[in-house]
């Protein structure tokens, strides 16, 4: 049975009859930020910045003005989801600020490319270590395949079901990581870090085109904070505990990231980072050797399946705003009448993720979205001085209610003009650097235009 004939067995009744259930408080908010961020990059990816800047001073330097720009973006995300604690998140900002027709686009490219292209890519990434570790007689797709399909199941069960497993497998990914960090710096004897100099040439444009291209993987492992804002409709205190959530959370990652950096370059050395493309299996070899090599495997397979289970719990309440807006099929907004979940919107985005993960296209997605996803960024932050230039929203949003006293950007609007402007140079970096991926990306963002006036004409029979 294809997708479409699924859908229209849907009841729509109750849509209209039942609400999200708000269980969910501000742990539930933290772990979903981090563990948004958090996936399999920053045990694999940091010899991509060591190849760029070639100094620990530099490299810890970017990874922390990566963490900045991210605080910066969580600032003003946090005082969005006090404006506007609705559900969808980011798509009902973008909806609000500009116009419809920018939050379907938006959603649009998560749902065919960004979410689901992601998911499967950390899936088939998942597959690998579970097969390393299991040594199972089954092929990477199908162990991508039954990982989604099992989350999948898990979020159906309800918004706490979801949520418990997602608290516990980030639990997990922070254990792994703390593991990492003491082996890099307890069990290694020689270490690399002090005598470094902080330069290892003068400081010229050459070295600060070193830095920008160091700051675009960063950029990107920092990425992922927002998709906490999706399920804003299920938090019992929104503007509080998402806003909270988003804060901490971010304030977590950076502490996480620069703690991993730190014991890749004291058990390393810049150059070893720079030569090797498995830094935390380098570092656990070197203190535990092979059996420390399989245990951070088991921790990379966790933190993957961590971030799997992230996207399944948040992304689709994005496709259930879309339908409640009547620019989706209006059967993606039928909630389970026992777990008030929007069952369809969450089985309808595992199904394309595993028809991605065993089609074996993800890697071609990935590429051609890696710019569109900093133009949403951008967009989103910018937003912000539209809210504030509209005097009414000041003292009443969306939903009618008084927020006046809510969280408000420190610094806005130069710390959210830089947020703007760092998105701004991300994207065009991409650009440069991938010019026919970047433009496939956008091409795929521009057909959902058709879609939207589709979706428009459709809602109005």
């Amino acid at each position: 049975m294809s997708i479409l004939a699924i859908i229209k067995t849907i009841p729509q009744k109750s849509a209209a009859e039942s609400h999200l259930a708000r269980r969910l408080g501000l742990l539930d908010a933290t772990m979903i930020v981090m563990g948004g961020i958090i996936g399999s990059g920053i045990f694999i990816n940091s010899y991509v910045v060591a190849r760029q800047v070639h100094t620990p001073f530099l490299i810890l330097g970017v990874w922390f003005a990566g963490g900045v720009i991210a605080l910066l973006g969580a600032f003003v995300y946090a005082e969005l989801a006090d404006r506007y604690p609705d559900v969808g998140g980011q798509y009902a900002y973008l909806r609000e600020a500009y116009h419809p027709s920018i939050a379907f686009l938006y959603g649009w490219a998560l749902l065919l490319v960004v979410q689901t292209g992601g998911m499967a890519a950390v899936a088939v990434t998942f597959s690998h270590y579970f097969l390393e570790i299991t040594h199972a007689s089954l092929s990477g797709q199908a162990v991508a395949a039954l990982a989604l399909g099992l989350l999948t199941i898990v979020n159906c069960l309800g918004v706490r079901a979801g949520s418990s497993v997602q608290n516990a497998l980030m639990t997990l990914k922070i254990v792994a990581i703390a593991m990492l960090v003491g082996c890099g710096i307890f069990f290694i004897g020689a270490p690399h870090l002090m005598a470094a100099p902080a330069l290892d040439e003068p400081v010229s444009l050459n070295l600060l085109t070193a830095i920008g291209a160091a700051m675009t993987p960063v950029m990107f492992a920092y990425g992922g904070w927002q998709t906490a804002s999706f399920v804003a409709g299920e938090m019992r205190e929104p503007r509080r505990d998402l806003a909270r959530g988003l804060l901490i959370g971010v304030c977590g990652v950076v502490l996480l990231y620069l703690a991993v950096n730190f014991a890749y370059l004291y058990a390393l050395g810049p150059s070893e980072l720079a030569a090797t493309a498995t830094p935390a299996s380098s570092v656990m070899r070197l203190a535990f050797g092979e059996r420390g090599a399989a245990l951070i495997a088991l921790g990379i397979a966790i933190s993957t399946l961590g971030f799997l289970s992230q996207g399944m719990l948040t992304a689709p309440r994005v496709y259930f705003a879309m339908a409640k807006d009547s620019l989706f099929f209006k059967r993606v907004a039928w909630l389970h009448p026992r777990t008030r979940v929007p069952a369809l919107a969450i089985a309808l985005q595992g199904i394309l993720a595993v028809v991605i993960a065993v089609s074996g296209k993800y890697e071609q997605i990935l590429n051609y979205v890696v710019s569109v996803d900093f133009i949403w960024f951008g967009l989103t932050a910018a937003s912000l001085f539209i809210f504030r230039g509209r005097t009414d929203n000041d003292k009443i949003n969306s939903t009618g209610d008084v927020s006046i006293e809510g969280f408000r950007v420190p610094g806005h609007p130069v710390t959210t003009g830089l947020f703007v402007a760092a998105c701004a140079l991300t994207v065009l970096g991409t650009v440069y650097k991938y010019p026919r991926n970047s433009a496939i990306g956008l091409v795929i963002v521009v057909t959902g235009i058709p879609a939207y006036f589709f979706w428009r004409w459709w809602g109005r029979r």
